[in-house]
């Protein structure tokens, strides 16, 4: 019995080159029972024709899958599937049983319920997606980052790309970080004192989960990043937020008592504000008054188009009380989930041995991939055309911002990739966001960064990393065309 050529077809969103396409077109019609052992496939020629490509496209691809043992292949009758090709399970579906489980007694600890917000999984689908945090794909160097991950995953590498590190990093990525990334923050570290981490948030949690519990005391700005919040209720710490200013966390205001304060003083999320040096260096004081530790999430320093920014706060500290957050992931792109945690060698030996008890390590070859990335100068040519895609962006945001009496509460004195806004008085900027849906326009409401009950409804945060510029002016005019119909 052959199979019908018909049967083929190749999906219009399908990922991969062709050739690859239709090995896993193949595969899956054996794996699902679609296609039984013996049964003749189309000729190369028919379904090169049927399918649009070239016939070596389709030889190439039966030629893998016979070497697979998916296919066998019979002298001039052509190719079937191979009498060793996987067969598919059977079995009969289970019947459904009532879950008689009280969930409610027995789960001890909840991670539902809290602040953080669910972006849209279709953001990019949107025509102004004033979204932060998400990667343009057209800035990206896929190509550069193509062979890079060839290269991870080529014979020299093996050992890199199977190993089990067990609490170890790739020792490439992380002498990159010790002797590029780092000193451009003014900060000098070691490598037992760098421990890579699955993105920023995965290093708050590991530094929450280590220095804060049921006794202790944490101070957070306010706003914040909400799902740092989230992550320390499961602490069972005291969390204090502290309103934040045009320049930042005031230092004065945090109270005694206080174990860990969590701020970011380049670029403070979501305000933009960046902290003067004076402030810093009080910052500092009061911590040490205090005999406090401060955890510094450094995030988009890469991104200082309007100017060099000021030294990490890490790289002022003299008594090893600042503990150092960073990340590719925002600069790169989101799905990386690379960062990397910088702390007096102790801390990073204890915060090293937790991550070993719940993931081990991140991905070998992942953190190959991205060492050599960094190493081979893409990175930084990646920053810099980021920097100047994101420099235009940020004009043609405040031009139509001016344009249409919208306000800024706050922009990042450097550079960065969102503003914070303010909407008019009466204007609840969750309904606006609603409104604006509707409209293919996307923002994000402010409400969530916000701690306590009472939560300020009248900011939003634009982002501007994932949006063209040339549709910004008109996103912007449609936000204004919706802020009368989101009054409170």
């Amino acid at each position: 019995m052959a199979i019908s050529v018909e049967t083929f077809f190749l999906a219009p969103d399908a990922q991969g080159t062709l050739q690859s396409q239709i090995q896993e077109m193949i595969a899956q019609g054996i794996l699902s029972g679609r296609f039984h052992r013996g049964e003749k496939l189309p000729s190369s020629r028919k379904l090169a024709l049927h399918l649009g490509v070239s016939r070596i496209t389709v030889t190439l691809a039966y030629t893998e899958l016979l070497a697979n043992d998916y296919l066998s292949s019979r002298g001039r009758s052509g190719y079937f599937v191979s009498d060793n090709a996987p067969v598919p399970p059977v079995y009969d579906p289970a019947p459904h049983s009532e879950d008689r489980v009280d969930w409610t007694r027995a789960i001890t600890h909840r991670f539902t319920g809290g602040d953080t917000p669910r972006k849209p999984d279709d953001w990019s689908t949107y025509r102004h997606p004033f979204i932060y945090g998400q990667v343009d794909p057209t800035l990206f160097d896929h190509a550069n980052w193509r062979i890079c991950a060839m290269r991870a995953l080529g014979a020299k590498d093996f050992a890199a790309l199977t190993s089990d590190y067990y609490d170890r990093d790739d020792p490439l990525l992380v002498e990159f970080i010790a002797r590029h990334t780092l000193p451009r923050r003014g900060i000098t570290a070691r490598p037992a004192e760098i421990l890579i981490t699955m993105g920023a948030q995965n290093a708050l949690w590991l530094a929450a989960q280590l220095l804060l519990g049921p006794q202790r005391r944490a101070v957070v700005e306010d706003p914040s990043y909400y799902a740092l919040r989230d992550l320390l209720g499961h602490t069972r710490c005291a969390t204090l937020p502290v309103r934040v200013d045009a320049d930042g966390l005031p230092p004065e205001q945090v109270p005694p008592g206080t174990d860990v304060i969590f701020c970011t003083p380049s670029h403070q999320s979501p305000t933009t504000a960046t902290m003067p040096m004076a402030r810093r260096r009080a910052l500092l004081n009061r911590a040490r008054d205090l005999d406090a530790l401060i955890v510094e999430d450094d995030y988009e320093f890469e991104l200082s188009f309007l100017g060099a920014p000021y030294p990490a706060l890490k790289s002022m500290d003299r008594d090893g009380r600042v503990i150092y957050v960073g990340s590719f992931s925002k600069s790169l792109f989101p799905g990386l989930r690379l960062g990397y945690l910088v702390g007096s060698e102790a801390f990073i030996r204890e915060a090293r041995a937790l991550r070993a008890s719940v993931l081990r390590h991140p991905p070998g070859n992942m953190q190959r991939t991205a060492a050599y990335f960094l190493s081979l100068g893409h990175y930084d040519t990646q920053m810099r055309r980021m920097a100047k895609a994101l420099h235009a962006r940020r004009r043609a945001l405040e031009q139509a911002i001016g344009q249409h009496g919208l306000t800024i509460a706050g922009r990042g004195v450097y550079g960065g990739s969102s503003l914070w806004m303010r909407a008019p008085e009466g204007v609840n900027t969750t309904r606006l966001a609603t409104v604006l849906r509707s409209r293919s326009v996307l923002i994000e409401p402010g409400a969530p960064f916000f701690a306590g009950p009472e939560k300020p409804q009248g900011f939003y945060r634009l982002g501007y990393s994932s949006i063209p510029e040339a549709r910004i002016a008109e996103g912007i005019a449609g936000i204004a065309q919706a802020i009368p119909e989101a009054l409170s």
